[in-house]
């Protein structure tokens, strides 16, 4: 009799996140979006049955993002939807710290995201630029440039007028 080995309770690759799966209307132009826009690498992919990708794993950075399409039967099933089927808006922002936010922000651009903000210092102690890629999810990509105590920040935003 062989012994199986007692899996690890969650694996290494989803220790420390909540990892985000979006729907989109074609996951695989998504995928090669992110690849070109933001250096993602394509973990695996599940081809549906009926054409179409109904699951996928890529990861930006050190970040996993699952993904698939919307109008696959699976995803149908469940209610899930694009972007795109609600009209263009989303409830989620997805956020990714970055080594570069300036060059990974001229790099999405070229491959078709739109910039909503440009690259700018934050208040929060980040440099910070927010896009929106073609499939309508909203991307918050983030390089920390200053630690920022609780105090300095309320100060910040005080002088803001943002508290």
């Amino acid at each position: 009799m062989t012994e199986r080995a007692v899996p690890t309770e969650i694996p290494d690759r989803y220790r420390y996140a909540v990892i985000p799966h979006i729907m989109v209307e074609d996951a695989a132009a998504a995928i090669d979006f992110y690849e070109r826009a933001f250096g993602a690498r394509e973990d695996f992919r599940v081809d549906a049955p009926g054409g179409g990708i109904l699951h996928a794993e890529i990861t930006i950075g050190r970040s996993v993002l699952m993904l698939g399409d919307a109008g696959v039967d699976g995803a149908k099933t469940a209610s899930f939807a694009a972007p795109t089927s609600l009209g263009g808006g989303t409830s989620v922002t997805l956020h990714v710290f970055v080594s570069d936010v300036d060059s990974l922000a001229e790099r999405a651009q070229a491959a078709g995201a739109e910039i909503l903000q440009p690259p700018k210092d934050m208040f929060h102690g980040d440099r910070t630029v927010i896009l929106k890629d073609p499939s309508g999810h909203l991307w918050v990509f983030l390089t920390h440039v200053e630690d920022v105590s609780g105090e300095e920040l309320r100060r910040r935003l005080a002088a803001a007028g943002l508290e």
